[in-house]
């Protein structure tokens, strides 16, 4: 029975903490937007690594744009 004055204090306090950082976490914004990051992913901006039918058009022809550096 002794043991609940030290355990019941420990456990309030622990939940003092966790209720202070979680406020923190709130007010700093972590929150906001929690579906952004995971649809930015999906609609990435990089050139497709499968080349276009009007791609493969102009290396059949040899108009291949990598051809032409620049000197």
């Amino acid at each position: 029975m002794d043991i609940l004055y030290l355990l019941i204090p420990i456990a309030l306090g622990m939940m003092l903490i966790a209720a202070v950082i979680f406020l923190w976490t709130v007010k700093s914004g972590q929150y906001d937007d929690l579906e952004g990051p995971a649809h930015r992913i999906l609609m990435d901006d990089d050139d497709p690594m499968i080349p276009r039918k009007k791609n493969l058009e102009d290396i059949e022809d040899g108009d291949d744009p990598k051809d032409q550096r620049t000197q």
